[in-house]
């Protein structure tokens, strides 16, 4: 039985590069680890390039950039395993999720299992590239990734707890050039958990008819039709901490112009999103990736001037 009221056509594209190029077998294993869908690790992937940015003066080390653009990849498509792992029988109640290859049975449970184990070996190359304080501060972000999944079981806030995960290379990016942590880098974390709250809460509002009926938790459901004044809070807390950071790590006039045309693009999504228009809400959700390209120019263009 699936979902009726709220739910949507399945969330899988069909048609696209990987009908085309992929052989049949391996087409359900990068649909699982959602390849073919790249907003979750542009988001995974910016705060670790802001906080590299962050931490060095002058250009980013394009080789450090690229280590954590693949690391990215191979763990946002690890989360999404374990996720689909943990709520398979939640995902074959719901239409839109219905069709992912654990419920849909292209992929067997002892498959996802083997596929996940790769990936955590691949992010477990690219982390050892780092230095060994930076592989301690990666390393302690698993604890996050496998909790995850259980929080809208248990919390009305497991938006709270994705911003907590993903948002961790905002530490690891700073600790991979400086070998510790510092302050700008904190304050670069706490913006994102803010930032993550804003964006997954819109997220979340696609699937809060079908979250009643399979009886899950999300932010969308807490805050209601109080979402809207919620987003300016969080967002606005996310850019005050973004300037934080930046004036801790002494950026330039530059960052500061670039945040404010940032700060823009959130208070546009908070002021006009539609949260019972389900492609409006995926739509600003995916903006957020060019909220993301402004800060990390504004924060290399900062350290550039500085």
């Amino acid at each position: 039985m699936t979902a009726n009221a709220g739910s949507k056509a399945s969330d899988i594209p069909l048609g696209n590069w990987i009908d085309r190029l992929v052989p049949r077998r391996v087409r359900p294993y990068l649909r699982l680890a959602r390849i073919d869908r790249p907003i979750g690790t542009w988001l995974l992937l910016f705060p670790c390039w802001w906080s590299v940015a962050l931490a060095t003066p002058g250009w980013p080390d394009p080789w450090l950039l690229a280590l954590f653009a693949v690391g990215s990849l191979v763990m946002r498509g690890a989360g999404c395993t374990v996720n689909d792992i943990i709520d398979r029988d939640i995902d074959a109640r719901v239409a839109r999720t219905a069709e992912r290859p654990i419920p849909s049975g292209a992929v067997s449970l002892w498959g996802a299992a083997v596929f996940l184990a790769l990936q955590l070996a691949m992010g477990v190359l690219v982390l050892v590239q780092f230095n060994t304080f930076a592989i301690l501060v990666g390393a302690a972000s698993l604890p996050l990734v496998f909790t995850y999944p259980f929080m809208k079981r248990v919390t009305y806030w497991p938006q709270l707890a994705l911003g907590l995960t993903f948002n961790w290379g905002a530490l690891v990016g700073w600790a991979a050039v400086q070998g510790g942590i510092g302050s700008p880098a904190l304050a670069l974390y706490g913006a994102g958990i803010f930032w993550t709250l804003g964006y997954d809460t819109i997220y979340a509002h696609q699937d809060k008819a079908d979250d009643v009926f399979v009886g899950v938790r999300s932010t969308a459901l807490r805050l209601g039709d109080a979402t809207r004044l919620w987003l300016f809070a969080f967002f606005g807390a996310a850019v005050v901490l973004t300037a934080l950071a930046g004036f801790l790590a002494a950026l330039a006039w530059p960052f500061y112009l670039a945040l404010f045309l940032a700060a823009g693009q959130l208070v546009w999504q908070a002021a006009t999103v539609d949260t019972d228009d389900a492609r409006d809400c995926l739509a600003k959700f995916k903006s957020n990736r060019l909220y993301s390209w402004l800060v990390l120019a504004g924060i290399v263009a900062g350290q550039l001037l500085a």
